[in-house]
């Protein structure tokens, strides 16, 4: 009889300490805070990782910068995040986001089903200074687009000269703003688009899932125009202590993420067809051509600096050619 009180008294223990254990606290980047898609996305996520055994806490963080300080500070156990600032803990799935290696919408869904499927697991964790991390999901946020002030900027050589606004912690933008001749003026993700609203700079690049939020509109004005021409897929990685959490729980939610996707782009097919038609301008296919072409160069560049992942910019690619089999690139080596 002593002996069966004892084991449920162990098992009361270790089950107590389990429970506690996976009480975890999340940090979500949302420039809207609590009132923003991305941490509303969050709440439906943490719902269902109760179901995985963990109590999630969601700390919405309105600065980017604050979110990935308070995740390296122990202040929370996770944190939800664009791709270009976590691709630090991750390169591989931070890829994703690679200028031009994702031209559509298609091909994106293909990509990040790639990257979450449980056969890549191994590469969703990393080591960096004796911490071990995990990609525990990748969320699309939709293409980014070029938007000017002054829609006489109708092609990449008349950007010369012209200010960008750029992520000062995303050295390809910078390098690729660089290569078309514009100035790169560094700015945070709090601050770009007000940069261009307010006529600091003359350009900047973002997704339609921040053209209300952020008001860009304004920026645009009755002369602004947006280049009808995807540049890059930006995407929100999930990054996690994967101690933190009961073991399996990252397979487990990047399989939530991946259910999650035609739901996903049917909200950005929404917001990018919600971009008023008179702002759009469209490319001629001789343009297009080009600025694939200078995003190749950019690309390959980028990877041999090692600020892009090979493996990744190899997926992107088949990707890419089983959509497009007569694309100029398919026929080239070099990703």
């Amino acid at each position: 009889m002593k002996k069966i009180a004892l084991a449920i008294a162990a098992t009361t223990v270790v089950g107590f300490a389990s429970s506690a254990q996976a009480a975890v606290n999340v940090c979500v980047f949302d420039l809207l805070g609590k009132s923003g898609e991305s941490y509303q996305m969050a709440q439906e996520w943490a719902l269902s990782a109760k179901s995985w055994g963990a109590d999630v806490v969601l700390l919405p963080k309105q600065d980017e910068a604050v979110a990935d300080n308070d995740f390296k500070a122990g202040k929370c156990d996770g944190v939800f995040m664009t791709a270009m600032r976590a691709r630090q803990y991750n390169k591989f799935a931070g890829s994703i986001d690679s200028i031009g290696g994702v031209p559509s919408n298609a091909i994106a869904q293909k990509a990040i089903t790639f990257a979450l499927d449980p056969r890549n697991a191994a590469k969703m964790t990393t080591t960096l200074g004796g911490k071990k991390y995990e990609v525990a999901g990748i969320a699309p946020l939709g293409s980014a687009f070029i938007f000017v002030r002054d829609k006489s900027i109708n092609s990449i050589e008349k950007a010369a000269g012209k200010k960008f606004a750029v992520l000062s912690y995303d050295n390809a933008q910078k390098i690729l703003v660089q290569r078309v001749g514009a100035q790169a003026v560094p700015s945070d993700i709090t601050n770009f688009v007000a940069k261009f609203n307010n006529g600091q700079v003359d350009m900047v690049g973002a997704p339609a899932y921040a053209y209300k939020p952020l008001e860009i509109q304004k920026g645009l004005g009755t002369n602004g125009a947006m280049f009808n021409f995807p540049v890059l897929q930006v995407t929100a990685d999930f990054v996690i202590r994967p101690e933190k959490f009961p073991a399996g729980f990252g397979q487990k939610s990047r399989d939530y993420f991946v259910n999650n996707l035609p739901k996903s782009f049917a909200m950005i097919n929404r917001l990018e067809a919600s971009i008023p038609a008179k702002y759009k301008m469209n490319l001629t296919p001789e343009d297009k051509l080009k600025y694939q072409k200078l995003m190749r160069d950019g690309r390959l560049e980028l990877t041999k600096q090692g600020i892009y992942d090979a493996g990744m910019m190899s997926v992107l690619k088949k990707a890419r050619c089983s959509v497009d089999k007569a694309n100029f690139e398919c026929s080239l080596g070099g990703e």
